[in-house]
């Protein structure tokens, strides 16, 4: 079966082969009559755009890519989804990598993407480190932070304050009356883990903050956590976990103890995620706007990448949201 080619549109439509690869590239620069008589032809011919070649022509794609440290996380999943949205708006794929928190993989994938072409990229970085990033950026290809801040002026991220979202969780275990607090987290490493840590010990004003520190936030880390705090003894009266996913596990590891929530331990989780208001007990948990830092941040990085002569670059910091249910007094 014979390949239809531009030239086929162009005959079809009635223009020249130059204003189908307008429409195709620089539809801003066709007539809206015309764009639609080229439109019409593609559709009745069944064209297709061959993407390696324009790809080539232009030095870059029409893709963008999106980096996370947890593909299995929910809240990366509404990110996602954000970021998917608009670049569906304004004609992008989005190719997606999960660096499952190792800058050694992050590395890697971010090799892939420069070597694809891409035309920006978002991701939550790994560590702290710019070197990745600053490779990306000499290759000519934008970047923007997602749930993490920007500490350099020309750099646009979109992030969510933690330390506030700390600060507020253990403000309210505390007007429920806690005394005796825990804070279980994922590595410290991870900026949003200590962020919040940061948060909850402002809250205590001095007082002590037990902290027990999981190599993941998962649900098994949060079980685990629970067995841990349990054969210990001297039981917490509320606890405060990094993410909803180690509180849902909390939440079973202490059910399956015997152990109240929240009559024994009250207990809040960081995210949100829909599984939050679903569980046995509906947990109490600090929102972040998921969906929106995804569209924002994908919003900012296109804009960068269309625009770049009128581009401002901007560093969003949404705040959170303490949403009570019944894992609190």
């Amino acid at each position: 079966m014979s390949t239809v080619g531009i030239r086929q549109v162009a005959e079809h439509a009635g223009v020249s082969p130059g204003t189908v690869s307008n429409v195709l590239n620089r539809p801003e620069k066709v007539s809206a009559s015309t764009r639609a008589r080229v439109e019409t032809a593609i559709r009745e011919l069944g064209f297709v755009r061959h993407a390696s070649a324009s790809t080539l022509r232009a030095g870059h794609s029409k893709t963008i890519g999106l980096s996370v440290i947890d593909i299995g996380n929910p809240f990366f999943t509404d990110v996602t989804a954000g970021v998917e949205d608009v670049a569906s708006e304004r004609g992008y794929a989005v190719l997606l990598s999960n660096s499952a928190g190792s800058t050694s993989k992050e590395e890697r994938n971010l090799l892939v993407l420069a070597e694809q072409r891409v035309r920006g990229v978002l991701i939550t970085p790994s560590d702290e480190g710019p070197g990745p990033l600053d490779r990306l950026r000499d290759r000519g290809i934008n970047v923007v932070l997602v749930d993490h801040p920007a500490h350099r002026p020309d750099q646009c991220s979109v992030a969510v304050n933690d330390i506030i979202g700390g600060q507020t969780a253990l403000t309210h275990l505390l007007s429920g009356g806690a005394s005796r607090l825990a804070y279980v987290t994922g590595p410290l490493t991870i900026r949003q883990c200590l962020d919040r840590r940061l948060g909850a010990e402002r809250a205590l004003r001095g007082r002590p903050l037990r902290v027990v520190e999981m190599p993941t936030m998962t649900p098994r880390a949060g079980q685990q956590a629970a067995e841990k705090i349990v054969s210990e003894g001297d039981l917490p009266d509320a606890v405060f976990c990094a993410n909803d996913l180690l509180a849902l596990g909390m939440l079973r590891g202490l059910m399956h103890a015997g152990i109240r929530v929240p009559d024994d331990i009250a207990l809040v989780g960081y995210d949100d995620i829909d599984f939050a208001a679903a569980s046995a007990v509906s947990l109490t948990s600090i929102r972040q706007p998921t969906y929106q830092l995804g569209r924002v941040a994908a919003e900012l990085l296109l804009d960068e990448c269309d625009n770049p002569g009128t581009h401002a670059h901007q560093q969003i910091m949404f705040q959170p949201e303490l949403i009570v249910r019944e894992s609190t007094r």
